[in-house]
């Protein structure tokens, strides 16, 4: 069994381990805890193992790790099926130099004109990632030389095989030294690979990762694609629609955990984010309030979540497509649990199509595509649910007391329709404003030490709970219903701040905003004391 590592315990560099976190990695997966290892150390190695298990970081980042900068020739090539698979390793291996500058990494494949492919070799490159095809015919044309590399790998070498790769495969081993490392990835391992692994590799460390099937019928899965500048609003209405009850939302990352918390609970949920970051005191108390019912949506990365044992989950969304097949398993069985159904919501990128149908197929499982909800779609449900309890209302109670009521609105000439439509809107209406009452309070702008027309407030939070100007207006803007440009001038200093608010909305700001929360702190928000003038 494996260890649970960090990246920071695998002896990688500074540089790679920024990149990184960046992509949202918090952990090595299985066969990246087993391989990267073994691959920094020079060992040939044998793996078998799905897509989607976080293989190519496996070989990427001991590939770029053992890269000598000040050397501008082909040091590594990395041989996969085909073009779009050599595209997304190449995007991956680029991710990972997001802070190195000084390796240079190119794809070749076929469909793309090989002049263009030749000038890029001609600069100078120390990794190429390619196709079995497109290789040789650089190799035949002497516009590639492999005389100098150290590393090759051969990735979905069984999908190689499958589409007659072999001959240039075993062509392609004889152009690189004898004394290469070889580093083999496949999903299946017949007869013809391993003869592969016994002909060119030395010793080989061999690997396997059975990666879990999916077998939670019970829960209800979808996907919507859609833009990342939606993915916020798409989120709350399907929030509402599903009405009442925990779930759950999965981030990629820390930060994007913080950012989403931040952003519905300043919409009026009761929400709270879990990642590594937090003290195990801040955890514990985010895990009470989450079973005590105090908030009813997580946030949480895949690392943070582990261990989390809550049965009464009844929404899953994935906010970022999980890296690992292996947590999308973990995440959607977070519901579905002690017989109930569940329901499971996967958001997907314009360019992470590829993704979710490789989840699909490892983990042998059918996704629905869904289109994202309407207002109209939250409005339904909302009315829905209110005539569900109209209905209980009806089965249950003595209604005598209001009967008389509404005899006297149908006396002056209403129907019984139209009142019951009236009382409907006036719900709706009442449901869709602010949950806290706004209190009218007369403020002097003068009074506060604010411009004219202006009312200042002080906040007793500032930036030594890390608040910014925008954490301000967006709080504002996101609880009442004052657009963020109407927010005045915004002091901040180490344990307090200061913002103005147009004198016509200070009633609502004081209101809402006292006792309310900024960045997930609860705050005194009240009028400010003019300072006094010395004598």
């Amino acid at each position: 069994m494996v260890s649970f590592l960090k990246f920071n315990e695998l002896n990688i560099s500074d540089e790679i381990l920024r990149a990184i976190e960046d992509m949202g990695f918090e952990e090595p997966t299985p066969i990246q805890q087993l391989s990267i290892p073994l691959i920094m150390s020079g060992i040939d190695v044998t793996g078998q193992a799905q897509t989607g298990t976080g293989k190519t970081a496996a070989f990427a980042i001991p590939v770029i790790e053992k890269i000598d900068s000040d050397n501008c020739h082909v040091q590594a090539i990395v041989l996969s099926p085909t073009r779009e698979l050599t595209i997304q390793i190449a995007e991956e291996f680029n991710r990972l130099l997001k802070y190195r500058r000084d390796v240079r990494v190119i794809p070749i494949y076929g469909g793309q004109p090989i002049e263009r492919q030749i000038s890029a070799l001609n600069k100078g490159v120390q990794v190429i990632i390619g196709t079995p095809g497109r290789v040789m015919d650089h190799l035949k044309r002497g516009t590639l030389k492999l005389s100098g590399v150290s590393t090759i790998v051969l990735d979905e070498a069984d999908q190689m095989l499958d589409m007659g790769f072999k001959e240039d495969l075993e062509d392609i081993l004889q152009y690189t030294p004898g004394d290469r490392q070889t580093i083999l990835f496949s999903a299946t391992m017949p007869k013809p690979i391993l003869k592969i692994s016994k002909a060119f590799q030395k010793n080989p460390e061999f690997l396997k990762l059975n990666t879990k099937e999916l077998t939670v019928p019970s829960i209800e899965q979808s996907y919507i694609e859609l833009r990342e500048k939606e993915k916020l609003e798409v989120l709350c209405r399907l929030i509402d629609i599903n009405g009442p009850g925990l779930s759950m939302i999965f981030c990629n990352t820390k930060r994007r955990v913080d950012e989403i918390s931040s952003s519905i609970r300043s919409r009026g949920y009761f929400a709270e984010g879990l990642h590594g970051d937090l003290k195990q005191s801040q955890r514990d108390n985010v895990m009470n309030k989450f079973r005590n019912g105090s908030i009813d949506i997580l946030i949480a990365t895949d690392v943070a979540a582990r261990g989390i044992d809550v049965d009464d989950i009844d929404t899953v969304y994935n906010y970022d497509v999980p890296q690992d097949v292996e947590y999308y398993v973990h995440r959607i069985g977070r519901t579905g649990r002690a017989g109930k159904t569940g329901r499971a919501y996967t958001f997907v990128g314009p360019r992470e199509t590829n993704k979710l149908r490789m989840i699909q197929k490892v983990a042998n499982v059918k996704i629905r595509r869904t289109r994202p909800p309407s207002i109209k779609d939250v409005e339904n449900c909302r009315i829905e649910r209110f005539l569900d309890n109209v209905r209980e209302v009806l089965a249950e109670s003595d209604l005598s007391s209001y009967v008389s009521a509404v005899e006297r609105l149908m006396d002056e000439d209403y129907t019984s329709v139209d009142i019951s439509a009236a009382l409907l809107k006036l719900h709706l209406e009442s449901g869709s404003t602010r949950d806290k009452a706004v209190e009218e309070v007369k403020f002097n702008s003068a009074e506060t030490g604010a411009e004219p027309g202006m009312v200042r407030f002080f906040i007793n939070i500032g930036k030594a709970k890390g608040i910014r100007p925008g954490d301000i207006v967006g709080a504002i803007a996101g609880e009442t219903d004052i657009p963020g440009s109407s927010v005045g001038a915004i002091s901040i200093y180490n344990d307090f701040s200061f913002v103005e608010v147009p004198e016509k909305y200070a009633s609502e700001v004081f209101s809402i905003m006292n006792g309310g929360t900024i960045r997930g702190n609860e705050v005194s928000f009240e009028p400010a004391k003019r300072a006094r003038s010395r004598s």
